[in-house]
């Protein structure tokens, strides 16, 4: 193509400047929007038109909010509020429950008229949810009439009407929406992913009723969430499958300057600390000046304490914040009329103001029931001089594994065969348990980018462990080495060898336990990894299948019944089903789990919003109580495909 050919194609003039009207904006970039067009994004939808009604109850309107996920996964929202206003917007002549959803940034939450605190406070919410539906019906109870009105792919199609009528007491709104399937990748409800956020919104807002049915499947689901004690049964909830170190959950509230604040802690016998914060009931995964704020307090309050009652001696140093928060859950919910968030994700909070509250009231409620309570006191504290000499012991393990270059890790027990290339965007690393596998890998792999680490059986359950324990093992010394980013608060992402760390375990019950418990390993050490996407599960064959001289390899059941009914059932099939990676010769192990061009890689992926119910799971299933891992196990166990007795 020549240069003239290059700027005819590329002309640069008015006309090409698009203007987009109405919702075509959202149509046409969603995931500016709601994030992604995946699972997460359609599920967003639906707590967009729930936190419109949760905002309702914020503001002393609402009681009951009832979530459907109908046939053909249509959604329908109903709450108790005081229903959308359908009078007439003077500034667009449009009924008001019009404008709220077919006008960007238009909603009662800009300028503390409608709503004192908020967290839709863009004001995109229902209109986004419009936008990105095939239809959606939304019916007002208000002043004794039913008003009703119907709109399809953000556009209005019917004016509001009177469709009946109600009792005078009668109140609320009901949106219907199915989403649009030529914007999302598929449009499939999870009842599971919808129930932990309803729970957490339920903890949250204290004494709101939320109801979820699911009426799809031939076996209904219903769930009722309700907590009048709010986040102190969140702590409590957070904490079943851990042992509580004292009966008591501290909790405080109150306003400082306008902020309203409130804190539920209790400490348990595990070592990860596990603190949510909330802002006007938007989960702040990142943090922000509230956390700054309970952080300070609570570390400068238990140092306060342990000089004052003699629990700290003249020659020891401070308690450090990480020490105090060992074993730690806490639930920090802060609500404000004008929140300002650092990003347009919402994920941490910037005001100042929050800071201050949270440090007062808290430092204030906290050294009052400290006074009151000196055997809690004592138990807390003695913990955290037991944790800081353990974190003492880490940190000079640390500082060996820190001297070590990654050469090093040859001569540790999980012997490291590197790659030759020095890219980490060319590079990945598989870990292998066993000796076997790890020679099959070995010998199958590509050299110049495939780093194989096989680790001697199960590594540390790191649940159950503190630092110093973590540090002194020889298998988790040897990823920390070889990955090259540190852990904990010395983690560092730009420091990472390989681009993917591809766990590589046999394909039954023990592979999945060892899986899980590197997965443990990186989640509560390196979560930043699985963040970045840098972490993958191998998933080898089950079968192999020869037939006439000619191989199929099958991943399932499944795989391997749809490959017998096309070659057929007889008598010359040589099935094998693989028990381990170790009966695979290299080429076979190539060919299914280590070729890039042929193998299958599940990427492991978190998600923010529901990191509370992802903490309680990696506790329930690797903690020590076995009661909530049996009820777990039998809630679940319908769900199970393959299982190797």
């Amino acid at each position: 193509m020549s240069l003239e050919d290059l700027s005819v194609n590329t002309e640069y003039n008015a006309d090409q400047i698009q203007i987009l009207e109405g919702l075509e904006a959202v149509r046409k970039r969603p995931g500016m929007y709601i994030g992604s067009t995946s699972a997460r994004g359609l599920h967003h939808l639906v707590y967009e038109i729930v936190d419109n009604s949760v905002d309702e109850a914020l503001s002393g309107f609402c009681k009951q909010i009832e979530v459907t996920i109908g046939e053909g996964n249509i959604i329908t929202v109903r709450d108790d509020g005081r229903g959308i206003p359908v009078d007439i917007n003077k500034k667009s002549g449009l009924p008001a429950v019009e404008v709220v959803f077919t006008i960007l940034h238009a909603g009662g939450k800009f300028g503390g008229g409608g709503y004192k605190v908020s967290g839709g406070l863009h004001g995109v919410g229902a209109s986004v949810v419009n936008a990105l539906s095939t239809w959606l019906e939304v019916k007002v109870y208000r002043e004794g009439k039913i008003y009703h009105q119907r709109y399809e792919r953000g556009k209005t199609v019917c004016p509001l009407e009177v469709i009946g009528e109600c009792g005078p007491e009668e109140s609320g709104t009901e949106v219907t929406f199915l989403p649009d399937d030529t914007i999302f990748e598929e449009v499939v409800f999870d009842y599971d992913t919808l129930k932990t956020r309803l729970r957490e919104t339920a903890f949250l807002t204290k004494g709101l009723k939320i109801t979820l049915n699911d009426e799809r499947a031939e076996e209904k689901k219903s769930k009722t969430f309700h907590y009048e004690g709010g986040i102190k049964e969140f702590v409590q909830y957070l904490n079943k499958s851990k042992t509580p170190l004292y009966n008591d959950i501290i909790y405080c509230e109150g306003e400082v300057n306008g902020v309203l604040v409130e804190v539920a802690i209790q400490h348990n016998d595990s070592y990860q600390e596990n603190t949510y914060g909330f802002v006007n009931n938007i989960n702040t995964p990142e943090g922000g000046t509230h956390i700054v704020g309970f952080r300070n307090a609570i570390t400068k309050t238990f140092n306060d304490y342990g000089r004052k009652n003699r629990l700290l001696k003249d020659n020891e140093p401070n308690l450090s914040g990480e020490d105090i928060r060992e074993g730690l859950t806490a639930i920090v919910s802060v609500k404000l009329e004008e929140p300002q968030f650092e990003g347009q994700t919402k994920q941490k909070l910037g005001n100042s103001e929050a800071r201050y509250a949270v440090d007062s009231l808290l430092s204030n409620k906290l050294e009052l029931y400290l006074e009151q309570n000196p055997s809690v006191a004592k138990i807390i504290v003695e913990k955290s001089v037991l944790s800081q000499r353990a974190r003492e012991a880490a940190r000079k393990a640390r500082e060996l594994t820190r001297r070590k270059s990654v050469l090093d890790t040859l001569a540790l027990p999980g012997k490291l065969a590197d790659c030759t290339d020095k890219d980490p965007k060319n590079c990945e690393i598989f870990i292998v348990e066993g000796d076997s596998a790890g020679g099959s890998a070995k010998s199958a792999r590509s050299r110049a980018t495939q780093a194989i680490l096989p680790l001697r059986g199960k590594i540390l359950n790191v649940e159950k462990a503190r630092l110093d324990r973590i540090y002194g093992n020889a298998e988790i010394k040897a990823m920390i080495t070889a990955f090259g980013t540190g852990i904990h608060e010395d983690f560092d992402i730009e420091k990472l060898r390989y681009d993917k760390i591809i766990i590589m375990t046999d394909a039954d019950v023990d592979g999945a336990h060892i899986a899980t418990l590197m997965l443990t390993f990186l989640y509560r050490f390196m979560p930043e990894l699985i963040r970045q996407g840098h972490v993958y599960l191998a998933k080898p064959p089950l079968y192999k299948l020869e037939k006439n001289k000619k191989v199929w390899y099958a991943y399932s059941d499944d795989e391997l019944d749809k490959i017998l009914s096309e070659v057929g059932r007889d008598s010359s099939n040589k099935i094998q089903r693989y028990k381990g990676l170790g009966e695979m010769d290299a080429d076979q192990l190539w060919e299914t789990t280590m070729d890039p061009e042929n193998r299958i890689l599940l990427k492991v992926c978190m998600d923010e919003e529901t990191r509370s119910e992802l903490d309680l799971t990696f506790t329930t299933l690797m903690g020590d109580k076995v009661e909530p891992r049996r009820e777990f196990i039998e809630e679940r166990a319908k769900d199970v495909k393959n299982l190797d007795i």
